[in-house]
C-alpha cells in the first residue's frame, strides 16, 4: 500500500456471469432489491429500475429453498427482456438454499458467521482446541459440497463477514474484534484453496467506519501473507438515509478506495435501492479522478500503522488539538450570510479580510493578517509569506495557512519552535488525500506536534456531491488519526449553514465528534417486515434530540440484532406488525404491536436513564 500515490491493489479476476471483477477492470457498482424474492413481477420490475439507474450487479435476498428456486423465474423474465445484468443470491443460515441458488444465480453470498456455525450475540461458551478443530471440520463438510456446486456451474462466491454476526466459536476465541472478522473469512478461504476454487470476492462490513476500514486493511495484510489476492467488496452496513447515509458511506468506502482497495461497492441506504446506484457511482468516479496524478514524494513514518485506531498526538493551542474534540471552521470569506444553525454551531468563522458588522455574538472569528485587530475571540490567519510576524502577535491562537509543498525544513523548525500556532492545511493536488497524508507523515518524522485543521475547496451546487467528496477527502484523513478540525470551502450554491452541518456530520461519520443522534438503519430487503422508510422517519421524529445515543432500526431479526451491534437501543421487526426492542445486544421486549413500539422504546430509554426531554421550540 502506498499512502501517498494512488494505485489500485492488484487482484485475481473473478468472472460473474458476463462481467469481471478485480484485475484491471473498473470497480463494479451493485445494490440489493427490497422486494420479496417470491414476488417475481415486483422483483423483475425493481431490477429493471435498478438496471436503468446504472447498476452492474443485483443481489436478491434468498431466505430459503423456495426463494432460491424462484430466482430462476426472475432471471428468466429478465433475460427474456434482454437484460444480462448478473444476479447474486444473498444467503443466511441456510446452506441448502445456497446450494440451490448456486445452480441459478451468477453469484452467491454466504456469511461465515451463520452459514454453518452457531451464532450468539456474545461468546457464552469456551471452546477447547479439540472442540474448535471439530467445528472447523463440520464447516468443511458443509462448505466443500457447496464449493463443488459453484465450480460445476461457474458460479462466483462472496464470503461476506459482518461485524455483528460473528459466530459463537469465533467470538469465544477472538471476541467481537477486527481480528475475529479476519479469521472468520480466512477459514473459508483456506478451505476454498484446498478445493482449488478461486472465483471468490470478499467483504468485511460494519456500521462503524473506523472498525470497517481497519478490518479490511487487516484482511488484506492477512491475505498477502498467505498468498491470496481476491477482489474486495466494500460497504458500510446500515449507513442510514439522507445526508448521514451518504457521508457515512463516503467516509468508510472512500477511505479504502483511497488506499487502492475495492473492486465492487454497495452504498447501503434506507431508501429505494435504485437511489443507491448513482451515489455509489459518484463515489467511485470521484476517487478514479486520481488516476495518473503527479507523483507525491514522501516517506512513510515507520511508527504509523494503518491498523491502529490511535490519533496523532498534538499539543493543544487554545481549544484546538491535544485532548480537545476536532473543531469546525466555517469559511464565510466570500459570503455575507452570517446565519447560525443552533444545532451545528461552528467553533470558528473565517471571514477573510474583514469582520462584518453583523457578525454573530459569541462566535470566534478568524481574519487574514494584517487585517487582524487585537480583541476577544478574534484570531489572525498568516501565510508562509507573513509568518515572520507570528512571534510578535499576542493572539491566543495564530493560524498558519500551509500546504505540503510549502513544508520546508525551515518551516518545520519554525512550527516546532513557535508556540500558539495551529495549521490550516490546504491542497490543490489532484490527489489531495495523498498530499495531505504526506504532510502528516513529514510532521511525524520531525516530531512536530502542531495541531492541524484540514481544509478542502470545492465548487459544488448539489448537496449530495459535496457530501460524497467531503466524506472521502476529510474522512480518509480522520480515520488515519489525522486532523484536529476541518474547514469546508465551497464556491457553489450550497447554503452555508448546510455546509456547517455536513462538517459536523463527517466528523461524526469518522467517529471523532458526536453532534447528533446516530441512526443505524438497514437498507431493507425481501425480509423487511415493515415500511422501512416511513419507520425510520417516525423514529427520527421522536428520538433525534437524543444526541448522545445510537439507535438501530432493523427490518427483520435475521441479521438485525447483530448488524446493529454498535447501537445503544434497537427497534427490530419480529414478525408482521410486531416489533422487538433491544438494549445493546440484549433483547428486552419482543412482539410489541408496531403501533405501540415507539412508546415502549421511549419508556425503555427512560428506564435506563438515557432519556432527555426535547427542548421546546
Amino acid at each position: 500500500m502506498d499512502f501517498f500515490n494512488y494505485k489500485r491493489r492488484p487482484t485475481v479476476e473473478v468472472h460473474v456471469g458476463n462481467m469481471v471483477m478485480g484485475g484491471n477492470y473498473p470497480v463494479v457498482v451493485q445494490t440489493m432489491t427490497n422486494t420479496h424474492t417470491l414476488d417475481s413481477e415486483g422483483s423483475v420490475a425493481q431490477c429493471e429500475r435498478i438496471i436503468a439507474a446504472g447498476a452492474d450487479l443485483i443481489r436478491l435476498t434468498t431466505q430459503g429453498v423456495r426463494e432460491a428456486n424462484n430466482l430462476r423465474e426472475i432471471k428468466r423474465q429478465l433475460r427474456e427482456k434482454g437484460y444480462t445484468t448478473p444476479l447474486s443470491a444473498d444467503i443466511h443460515f441456510n446452506p441448502r438454499a445456497a446450494e440451490v441458488a448456486a445452480t441459478i444465480a451468477e453469484k452467491v453470498r454466504i456469511n461465515p458467521g451463520n452459514f454453518v456455525d452457531r451464532q450468539k450475540n456474545v461468546a457464552e461458551r469456551v471452546y477447547s482446541d479439540e472442540e474448535y478443530a471439530l467445528e472447523l471440520e463440520r464447516i468443511r463438510s458443509k462448505v466443500i459440497p457447496f464449493l463443488r456446486i459453484c465450480k460445476e456451474h461457474a458460479t462466483a462466491l462472496r464470503i461476506g463477514v459482518n461485524h455483528g454476526s460473528l459466530s459463537e466459536r469465533i467470538m469465544s476465541r477472538y471476541g467481537d474484534t477486527p481480528e475475529g472478522m479476519v479469521e472468520s473469512c480466512m477459514e473459508y478461504l483456506r478451505i476454498a484453496k484446498e478445493e482449488g476454487f478461486y472465483d471468490i470476492v470478499i467483504s468485511l462490513k460494519a456500521s462503524n467506519t473506523l472498525l470497517m476500514t481497519k478490518s479490511v486493511r487487516l484482511l488484506v495484510a492477512a491475505m498477502e501473507k498467505e498468498g491470496f489476492h481476491f477482489p474486495l467488496h466494500l460497504g458500510v452496513t446500515e449507513a442510514g438515509d439522507g445526508e448521514d447515509g451518504r457521508m457515512k458511506s463516503a467516509v468508510g468506502i472512500g477511505a479504502l478506495l483511497s488506499d487502492g482497495l475495492g473492486d465492487t461497492i454497495r452504498v447501503s441506504l434506507s431508501e429505494d435501492p435504485e437511489v443507491e446506484v448513482p451515489v455509489a457511482r459518484k463515489l467511485v468516479d470521484y476517487v478514479n479522478r486520481r488516476n495518473g496524478h503527479p507523483p507525491i514524494e514522501a516517506v512513510p513514518y515507520p511508527g504509523f500503522s494503518p491498523f491502529s485506531t490511535d490519533r496523532r498526538e498534538t499539543d493543544s493551542v487554545w481549544n484546538i488539538g491535544g485532548e480537545y474534540l476536532p473543531v469546525v471552521i466555517s469559511d464565510r470569506s466570500e459570503v455575507d450570510d452570517m446565519s447560525i444553525n443552533p444545532h451545528f454551531i461552528p467553533d470558528y468563522i473565517y471571514v477573510g479580510s474583514r469582520v462584518p458588522a453583523h457578525f454573530p455574538k459569541g462566535i470566534k472569528s478568524i481574519v487574514d493578517y494584517p487585517c487582524w485587530e487585537e480583541r476577544i475571540d478574534h484570531f489572525p490567519l498568516f501565510t508562509v509569506a507573513t509568518r515572520d510576524k507570528i512571534r510578535e502577535c499576542p493572539a491566543k491562537v495564530k493560524f498558519l495557512h500551509l500546504s505540503y509543498p510549502e513544508l520546508s525544513d525551515e518551516v518545520v523548525a519554525f512550527l516546532k519552535e513557535t508556540p500558539k500556532i495551529a495549521v490550516i492545511l490546504a491542497t490543490s493536488h489532484q490527489n489531495g488525500v495523498g498530499e495531505q497524508r504526506a504532510f502528516f507523515h513529514a510532521l511525524l518524522h520531525a516530531g512536530c506536534r502542531v495541531p492541524v485543521v484540514l481544509q478542502r475547496s470545492y465548487a459544488e451546487d448539489k448537496a449530495e456531491d459535496i457530501q460524497i467528496k467531503g466524506g472521502v477527502d476529510f474522512g480518509t484523513l480522520l480515520l488515519d488519526g489525522f486532523g484536529d478540525g476541518m474547514m469546508i470551502t465551497n464556491r457553489g450554491k450550497i447554503d452555508i449553514m448546510d455546509l456547517d452541518a455536513y462538517a459536523f456530520g463527517i466528523l461524526q461519520a469518522a467517529r471523532v465528534r458526536t453532534s447528533k443522534t446516530e441512526f443505524i438503519s438497514c437498507p431493507g430487503c425481501g425480509r423487511t417486515l415493515f415500511d422501512l422508510q416511513a419507520t425510520v422517519a417516525l423514529i427520527k421524529q421522536h428520538f433525534s434530540h437524543l444526541k448522545h445515543l445510537k439507535i438501530g432500526v432493523m427490518g427483520c431479526i435475521v441479521n438485525g440484532p447483530g448488524e446493529m451491534a454498535d447501537a445503544d437501543y434497537g427497534y427490530v421487526g419480529a414478525e408482521q406488525g410486531k416489533i422487538s426492542l433491544y438494549r445493546k445486544r440484549e433483547l428486552v421486549e419482543k412482539n410489541i404491536p408496531q403501533g405501540e413500539a415507539v412508546e415502549h422504546l421511549i419508556r425503555l430509554i427512560k428506564e435506563y436513564g438515557d432519556w432527555m426531554e426535547p427542548e421546546k421550540s
